[in-house]
């Protein structure tokens, strides 16, 4: 499903680097990597924060850019443009092929609510770092409050005549709630966790430049469109269109969105 949109992801990535600017630097600031640490970014897809971690690490500190999906990881790859501390290695956050204690931090921008079970990939993240080391992951929060997302789920889930995503699939919204985010990484053995709010919003050209953007960036809806008749396909962006129409403003579409960041340290 991943290895299919990683052509959008990577023609995207500027823009995505720019939606969740506030998101990367905040958990910078709570996981706080300095000169000479050693960075683990997991799910990194197009390795923005990673790429961010690299600038406060150097002289002698390392990143390493993970994904499960090669096609994701060959974006970041590809945006390294020769920056020397920095690597890339295809890694499975819910069984990290590391040794434990290997990191001084590790970050997680977008992939946690994605994996089948957090707990234990919250657990792995805490045995891959050295005693003190710090966490810190990024997830969408309420999708009523992200409207930029949860639009295209009503629409498609209203026009097949089901629940999109379909319940107990990971998707964008699984941790949207800060107690149960706080508990995965408690439950995985981290820490001092916190977990707070980081507004998101953006704003696009037009309803057709976010219609299309939206629907070749998520994964569990590219296959689906894509199946769809000639005819489907359209109505269903109209009526999509018509859906955010109260989100246009002189300078497009904006839209309100969050994010919840969290930290957690290992003892």
């Amino acid at each position: 499903m991943w290895a299919a949109v990683g052509p959008a992801w990577g023609e995207n990535a500027a823009f995505l680097d720019a939606r969740g600017i506030g998101m990367t630097e905040r958990m910078l600031e709570l996981a706080g990597p300095r000169p000479g640490d050693r960075v683990l970014e997991l799910a990194c897809g197009p390795g923005s924060v990673g790429l961010a971690a690299a600038e406060l690490v150097r002289p002698n500190g390392k990143v390493v850019m993970s994904d499960l999906v090669p096609e994701m990881l060959a974006i970041a790859e590809a945006r390294i443009d020769g920056t020397p501390n920095v690597s890339t290695r295809i890694l499975d956050l819910e069984e990290i092929d590391e040794p434990d204690g290997t990191y001084d931090v590790v970050l997680c921008r977008d992939g946690l609510m994605l994996a089948p079970d957090p707990v234990r990939a919250a657990r792995e993240i805490r045995r891959v770092l050295r005693p003190g080391g710090r966490a810190a992951v990024a997830v969408w929060g309420p999708r009523a409050r992200n409207p930029w997302l949860g639009v295209v789920f009503d629409v498609v889930g209203k026009h097949l005549g089901t629940t999109m995503p379909p319940p107990g699939v990971p998707n964008a919204f699984s941790l949207d709630d800060p107690e149960r985010l706080a508990g995965v990484l408690t439950g995985g053995g981290l820490a001092d966790v916190s977990v707070e709010e980081v507004q998101v919003s953006q704003v696009v050209a037009s309803a057709d430049e976010w219609w299309q953007r939206s629907s070749s960036l998520a994964g569990s809806l590219v296959q689906l469109l894509a199946a769809l008749p000639a005819s489907d396909a359209r109505a269903l962006r109209a009526r999509a269109i018509e859906a955010v129409s109260s989100y246009r403003t002189e300078a497009g579409l904006e839209f309100p969105g969050v994010a919840l960041v969290a930290y957690g340290r290992s003892e």
